[in-house]
């Protein structure tokens, strides 16, 4: 399938494809998940716009590398800038002074790029995430996404893949005009940072297995470098050079765009990764033990997604405690809402339990025993307590834990809760 400026659209080419007929010849770099959605968009995936991006190595490398920059007095309407085949870059540094720098095709990489432009040059229309549950979704109104957010290179060898802040847009160019965060070091390389940046965080160790924790949040730069953070989001001096640091994703690596946040999981890494199948036969085991509800006394089905319709076979968590029953009227107080556990008698709060199907937020393979508080979605144990114990950028400087499956705050520490089930009572 091809875009209509020629290049290949790998989303598309998976979209019309078959695990059973997919063609051999394709090579998976990885993927790109936005949290916040537990497996797919909330009108569908369609196009471009989805939950997750796959990246496939193309049939043909359209990357780009830099081959020359050099000064200028009116970018808009130099050579580079208006013609419509040449990649570059312009870096307005004063209204007279601005350095252009050009790129070349790389027959070594495949080029992906990431914003909320539907524009064709953007392969994956990334759209700001609303937290909880996506029933309804109210649209924002005005996105702090940038139209052109990022770009990933993937070496078609080594299958490397890096990030670079900034696309290029359908004229290939990317402008940092005067306001925009930008340098020269002696004289020669120059660089920059978009508005509200691009910040990465990879994880400390693996993200499989459960033993990796949370990395630090850099940003990267629109030519690669990675630098700490910024006082504020769109402050207007860079932070510091970070030794050792890359902008290399590894499995597991968070991508924050101010509004979306996104995992990249490699090739490697979700096949160490339970299924979308593995997590569907873990819904029908605890559903085979009949779970009661201990004051209906009818059997509690778990579903696979949550529905705005109610139903005497949901299963509601009390996240006070952890024990799962079905929605009753007893020990509910009328003025809070909170209800009192008919087993423990705590009193608090009763959500829906709904399990978390997205297969690549999963650190491990295993029953879902545990729950976020306050969504109510299920994972593993080890699963929800690294995504408890991970703080995601919020706002111009603020950061706070989410459930990756809807992307809601969570509560009071811990943010998760020990599922109590009455099973298997026959």
């Amino acid at each position: 399938m091809q875009l209509t400026d020629g290049t290949e659209s790998p989303i598309l080419e998976e979209q019309e494809t078959t695990n059973s007929d997919k063609p051999k010849q394709l090579v998976k770099y990885g993927e790109l998940v936005i949290l916040g959605y537990n497996g797919s968009l909330p009108q569908g995936d369609r196009g471009r716009k989805r939950s997750k991006f796959v990246l496939y190595k193309r049939q043909d490398p359209n990357g780009v590398k830099k081959s020359k920059h050099y000064v200028v007095k009116t970018p808009h309407s130099s050579q580079a800038i208006l013609d419509a085949t040449q990649h570059s870059i312009s870096y307005t540094l004063s209204r007279s002074h601005a350095v252009i720098v050009e790129y070349t095709s790389d027959d070594e990489t495949d080029m992906f790029q990431i914003g909320r432009s539907s524009e064709s040059p953007i392969d994956f229309v990334v759209m700001d995430t609303i937290p909880g549950d996506k029933i309804g979704e109210n649209k924002v109104v005005q996105s702090t996404i940038s139209r052109f957010a990022c770009r990933i290179l993937a070496d078609r060898n080594s299958k490397i893949c890096r990030i670079y802040a900034a696309g290029f847009d359908t004229s290939r160019n990317i402008f940092l005009g005067e306001k925009a965060t930008k340098w020269q070091d002696n004289g020669r390389d120059i660089d920059g940072l978009i508005t509200n940046g691009v910040l990465i965080m990879h994880p400390n160790g693996s993200f499989c297995g459960g033993e990796g924790k949370c990395g630090l949040w850099l940003e990267t730069s629109v030519g690669g470098g990675v630098f700490s953070l910024r006082e504020s989001r769109s402050a207007q001096q860079k932070g510091q050079v970070v030794e050792g640091a890359t902008n290399s994703l590894q499995d597991g690596t968070l991508i924050d765009l101010c509004g979306a946040t996104l995992l990249w999981r490699s090739a490697e890494g979700l096949a160490l990764s339970p299924s979308k199948r593995d997590l569907e036969k873990e819904i029908d085991e605890i559903n085979a033990g009949r779970p009661q509800c201990p004051v209906g006394l009818n059997t509690l089905v778990i579903p696979r997604k949550v529905t705005g319709n109610e139903s005497q076979q949901q299963p509601y968590v009390y996240l006070t405690c952890g024990h799962v029953q079905g929605l009753h009227e007893w020990g509910q107080d009328k003025d809070s809402g909170a209800r009192k556990c008919p087993i423990c008698l705590k009193l608090g709060p009763a959500v829906k339990v709904c399990m978390g199907l997205e297969p690549a937020f999963y650190v491990d393979s295993g029953p879902p025993t545990f729950a976020f508080n306050p969504c109510g979605h299920m994972a593993t144990e080890k699963t929800v307590k690294y995504w408890a114990n991970l703080a995601i950028p919020h706002g111009t400087n603020g950061f706070h834990a989410i459930c990756p499956f809807c992307a809601s705050p969570l509560g009071e520490f811990p943010g998760y809760v020990k599922l109590i089930f009455q099973d298997n009572v026959d």
